[in-house]
């Protein structure tokens, strides 16, 4: 048998980046990560139940009726070289217990925002700012939702002026993309000390 002569490539090991999906409940953490994963994503969502609708604040997303009680996992090559996996968060105070195991080995984070309810993602920034994980912010663009200029946002969430922040809709593969380089930009800048301000 004759086979075709080699390309004389090595094959390339590809450098896998953990990278953290956070933001409120509701937000389209689980949409997001299944925008983009190139695989079945893994989602451990539940339905919501009477019991949990006190403790559960869904003014604003009334249609949500599952939520995530673990995380969420996907996988997207970026590069031949690049991979990263994506763990989205539990939006709930009460399963904020699962976000420390999960940052673990995590190299940066998407902050995920509904300028519907932008108080939510207060607590996901403060999270990464304490811990000094670097972060990006996406403005999920739910349709319907009132459109407010990027520096309006970056003011009402008082962020660094290196933190990026872009708008994104969770559903569309090539926007998700787009805020993934982002984060992995921003998280390697960080590392090296490279990193300049961000544009609003």
């Amino acid at each position: 048998m004759v086979f075709g002569r080699s390309s004389g490539r090595r094959p390339v090991e590809p450098v896998t980046l953990k990278i953290l999906v956070a933001g409120g409940f509701g937000v389209g953490k689980t949409t997001l990560v299944g925008a983009v994963s190139e695989i079945q994503p893994l989602r451990t969502e539940e339905a919501l139940s009477e019991a949990g609708r006190p403790v559960d604040d869904t003014a604003g997303v009334e249609t949500k009726t599952t939520t995530t009680v673990a995380m969420d996992f996907g996988r997207i090559t970026l590069r031949e070289d690049l991979v990263l996996y994506l763990f989205g968060t539990p939006g709930q105070d009460r399963f904020w217990f699962l976000w420390d195991e999960l940052a673990q080995g995590a190299l940066g984070a998407v902050v995920l925002a509904d300028t519907r309810r932008l108080e939510d993602s207060f607590a996901a920034v403060d999270y990464f700012e304490r811990r000094g994980i670097s972060f990006t912010v996406a403005v999920n663009c739910f349709e319907g939702a009132r459109r407010f200029a990027p520096e309006s946002v970056r003011a009402a969430l008082d962020l660094d002026p290196q933190v990026p922040l872009l708008l994104c809709d969770a559903r569309d593969r090539e926007s998700v993309k787009e805020v993934l380089v982002a984060v992995v930009e921003h998280a390697l800048a960080t590392v090296t000390g490279t990193r300049e301000p961000a544009d609003a």
